[in-house]
Formats: structure tokens, sequence, C-alpha cells
């Protein structure tokens, strides 16, 4: 019987940092104490706090560890999984927590530290929470529920109906709104129609998406199949950057899955809608991050921006009608699905709904992943999320 969980995570931050080390030795660690039966470890996607990785989460209690080492592994079996013993000096604490430790002596949550707190956790729900190369982990928390949902309950309509009242607009940069655009694809007629994803993440410093895919790859396979349905769509293409091994990796096991239990391919949730997927590399031009020029790699030719008109909703991929969204984008989808327009709208700004991912680096004290409510001021994240 499992009593206890450890995550470890394996975003490219602490994976550079050792995390992968730290999964052998806590490996060897819990076979020698004879824990193999009651302890389970779960390499996970990034925690969103990279500055103090490698990351270690056990669980059922919470207890943050932060910056574990190889030479820690053992203090932590045998004294926590054991004796059930906190240690206490890998705990991670900011000032205000360290407050209530001091008052009150309880053993504080994540969600209480002023990193977590004034987060709103859609696009990251579960990036620090699964295994990401585990499908059977991402439909325990609801994972292509969506899809199901949209195929046997809701007619391509409806989903332009529900993506449009949300709101949510492109977090690719542009902000133009996705039902629209998903709208002005979906009436064209053409023997083959696309949606691609855009995971060529260029910009200096940003990680967003590919936590996202290393984290939560399950989530865009998902949202880009909905897509597909809602404009008459049966192929994708996820074009992402080859300098991201991780994200590639985890993005190719999870549409491999997909495949594997119904989810892509023929026939999905015996609807007779087809969708498949499949993985394009990109060298690192950053001008492959503009639609057009995406499009025109995927098509083998030399990455350069086309004349718009035709927009790539008419005239596309190939020449045929295409939607083009970025990851960010497409992980919000399934959510918005579930829990409705409404609820997405809820969050954010008049003009500008849902929440947004940004990449805290630099100097500044605690660098890492944080998603906010629309609005939210630079000040509050740069001093009071990211600690100034």
């Amino acid at each position: 019987m499992i009593r206890a969980h450890i995550l470890i995570c394996g975003g490219t931050g602490c994976t550079s940092s050792g995390s992968l080390k730290l999964q052998k030795e806590f490996n060897k660690n819990i076979e020698s104490f004879g824990l193999a039966e009651e302890v389970k470890l779960i390499q996970t996607g990034c925690f969103g706090l990279c500055a103090l990785g490698p990351i270690v989460i056990v669980y059922p209690d919470g207890t943050f560890y932060s910056r574990v080492t190889v030479d820690d592994v053992k203090e932590i079996v045998e004294e926590h999984l054991l004796k059930g013993r906190i240690v206490e000096r890998l705990v991670y604490h900011d000032s205000e927590t360290e407050e209530i430790v001091k008052r009150e002596g309880a053993n504080i949550s994540l969600s209480d530290t002023t990193f977590y707190k004034s987060q709103n956790r859609v696009v990251l729900r579960n990036c620090g929470v699964i295994n990401p190369e585990n499908i059977d982990e991402y439909i325990a928390v609801d994972g292509y529920a969506a899809l199901g949902k949209v195929l046997t309950e809701m007619t391509p309509e409806d989903v332009l109906k529900v993506v449009t009242d949300s709101g949510l607009r492109g977090r690719g940069g542009g902000g133009f709104p996705t039902g629209r655009k998903w709208a002005l694809c979906a009436p064209n007629k053409a023997d083959q129609k696309y949606v691609v994803c855009n995971a060529d993440e260029g910009d200096p410093g940003a990680f967003m998406d590919r936590s996202v895919l290393e984290g939560d790859p399950h989530a865009v396979v998902e949202a880009m199949a909905i897509c597909g349905y809602a404009v008459g769509a049966t192929k994708g293409y996820v074009y992402v950057r080859a300098e991201y091994p991780i994200a590639v990796k985890r993005l190719q096991r999870a549409i491999d899955q997909a495949k594997e239990y119904g989810l892509l391919g023929k026939d999905i949730f015996g609807s007779g809608f087809d969708f498949d997927l499949e993985v394009k590399l990109g060298a690192g031009a950053f001008v492959c991050g503009e639609e057009t020029a995406l499009m025109t790699s995927i098509e083998g030719n030399r990455g350069e921006p086309r004349p718009r008109p035709p927009y790539p909703a008419v005239k596309g991929l190939f020449g045929k009608p295409t939607v083009e969204n970025n990851v960010e984008t497409f992980a919000n989808i399934p959510q918005i699905i579930l829990k409705g327009a409404e609820w997405f709208s809820s969050m954010g700004t008049e003009r500008s709904k849902g929440t947004k991912v940004f990449a805290l680096g630099g100097k500044i004290k605690h660098t890492g992943l944080v998603e906010i409510p629309m609005g939210i001021t630079l000040d509050k994240i740069i001093n009071e999320i990211g600690g100034g």
C-alpha cells in the first residue's frame, strides 16, 4: 500500500541542477530502507519556483524541500519517510510563512507562500502535480474529458461559441480573439484543413511554453483535437524548437500514448471524427515564431513571412485553411470546455479575460514561472511574487 509520494521536479531548470541524480538516489535509498512497497517516486514538470531547485515535495503532508542535493536524500528517506520527522533545514519558507511557523508551529503548505498565493494556475494546473509521461495520471485529473464532452455532446458550432464567449485571446503576443480566429477558419471549404501549435518560443528568457510541454503535454494534444473538431481539421502539427529536448520527448510520448488509447487517430470516441498529430522540429530561427514563416518552415522551405491577406484561416499551411495558436492558448481550452465560458471570463479584466503565464528571470529574488490573472500590476509580479 502506498502511503507517501515523492514528487521531484523534472523540468529543464531542475534537471540541469541534478534532479535526475536525485531520482536515482531516492530509488536506491527507498529500496535499501525497505520502503519500495510504501513510497512512490514521481517525476513531474516544473513547480514554478526555479530559483530553489532542485525541488522535492513529499505528500500527503505537502512538505516542500528546496535546493535538495544527493547528500540530503538519505536523511529525507530515513527521517521523513521512515520515522515521520520533517527535515526542517531543507524546508522552504519565505519571510511571511516563517513568522507563521514561529507563532503557530504549523507546517505551511506551498499555497501559503508569497510566491504562490497570488497565483491562479489554469494553464499550469498540472505542472508539478502529475507525471507528464503517464497518460493515466492526466486522465485521473479529468484529462481528455473535455474532448469526450465535445465529441459526444457538442456540435462544432457549440465549441466555437464557448471559446468565443470565454474571451480567450491569443497568448503568443498578438492577443487576437481565439474564438474569432477559429470561426474565421470553420466555414472555409477544403479537402484538408490544419491545426498548428506554435511552440517556437524564441524570446530571450522566456520558458512558459517549454514548461507547459514538459509538465502537461496532453493538455495541448487534447486542445488541438478539440480545435480540429470545431473547425473541421483532421491533421495537426506542433512546431517546437529542437533546443527543447525534454519538451520534444514528452510531447512525442504524449502523442504516442494518445494514439494507443484511441484518443488520436480514426473515429475518436466512436464519433466518426478523425484527428492526427505530428511534431515538427524548428532549427531555432527567431523569425519562425511568426505564424506564416512557421508554416513556410513546416512545408520544408526557408522560414520567411508571407504577405497577408490571404490570412491562414483562408490559405495557410500547404495552401489550406489553417488555425494556428501558441502552446499557452491551447492549454486553456480543455478547462474552458469543462468549466464553461463564464468561469474563464470571470478572471482577468473586461477586455483581457483569464490568466497569463510569465517567466521571471534576471536580478530578482524568486526566478521562475508564475501564472496570474490578467490585469495584475508589474509591481506586484516583480516585487511581491518575485521578491524584488
